[in-house]
């Protein structure tokens, strides 16, 4: 069963990543977050596989809670889901230790299929 923490500051978004995610075999969400902080503080209490985050969110954005996750807990994979388009954010996050970028207009099955593949690189 492949463990997922949802950071993003919109509830919205939350539940639809959950609802999407729970329709998924083999798949379950432990957690969510609202802020890059909790975003943190939740992957280190309870050390989900993959880790969806938003980079725009209060407290820490998701670079530095990205920073932060990778460094307190190595096994897990960070997904950054956004809607920005900014090349120069996007590589940021990749610095701090995301594992791959999405955007939340892409397809349902393109966030399934990378949340199954980030996984698979902590087996």
């Amino acid at each position: 069963m492949v463990k997922v923490l949802i950071a993003d500051d919109h509830a919205q978004v939350r539940a639809g990543v959950r609802a999407l995610l729970a329709d998924s075999e083999g798949i379950c969400t432990v957690g969510a977050a609202c802020d890059g902080q909790e975003a943190w503080e939740l992957a280190a209490e309870l050390q989900p596989d993959v880790v969806v985050i938003d980079l725009a969110m209060p407290i820490l954005d998701g670079v530095e809670a990205t920073r932060r996750i990778v460094r307190t807990c190595p096994r897990t994979r960070v997904l950054v889901l956004t809607a920005f388009r900014d090349r120069e954010r996007i590589a940021r996050a990749l610095a701090a230790g995301a594992t791959g970028c999405l955007f939340k207009d892409d397809a349902p099955e393109a966030i399934v299929a990378a949340v199954r593949s980030a996984a698979e690189e902590t087996a």
